[in-house]
């Protein structure tokens, strides 16, 4: 009987996924590691957020064409998303992207605003890349009108907080 119970634990080694399952530390050590990467990603993401709301660029109206006077803030911008790499890099992230995403009023049509902010996030990726950002870490998104701070947007105080872009690392 003996034998036969060793025979079977031995067969039961050979079969595919029941030797190689995870153990329960191993799913534990996988939690810990999303749960502090989550905590990475949530904690860069606000400070990524703060740093596009203070500077915001203005583009020429109706146009991707940005407005003078925004070298510092895009200096600003790229040294926190540089500082984010660091970041991302000491908590043993390797697959990121950060994310430009572009935002219009609600004034206009539709899909010419989605447009015109997929072409001014577009501007802002192409600044900071000329400021040190690798192009495959970073892409554009427009969102147009779809994600408005301020609703409704009726006034051109509330329009203009509505225009704006927004930076964030995504896993």
């Amino acid at each position: 009987m003996k034998l036969k119970a060793l025979c079977v634990a031995v067969s039961l080694l050979a079969v595919p996924g029941v030797a190689s399952a995870q153990s329960p530390l191993d799913s534990l050590k996988k939690s810990a590691t999303d749960a502090g990467k989550g905590a990475v990603e949530k904690r860069i993401n606000t400070k990524l957020m703060d740093e596009g709301r203070k500077n915001q660029c203005s583009f020429k109206t109706g146009t991707a064409e940005l407005a003078a006077g925004c070298d510092a803030k895009l200096k600003k911008l790229a040294n926190a998303l540089i500082d984010a790499k660091k970041q991302l890099t000491s908590a043993g992230v390797k697959s990121y992207k950060f994310e430009v995403s572009g935002h219009t009023d609600s004034t206009g049509d539709a899909a010419k605003n989605k447009k015109l902010s997929e072409q001014r996030a577009e501007a802002i990726v192409k600044e900071l890349i000329s400021r040190g950002i690798a192009r495959d870490e970073i892409i554009a998104v427009g969102l147009g009108s779809e994600r408005p701070l301020v609703k409704p947007d009726d006034t051109d105080a509330k329009k203009a907080k509505n225009r704006r872009y927004e930076l964030q690392v995504r896993l």
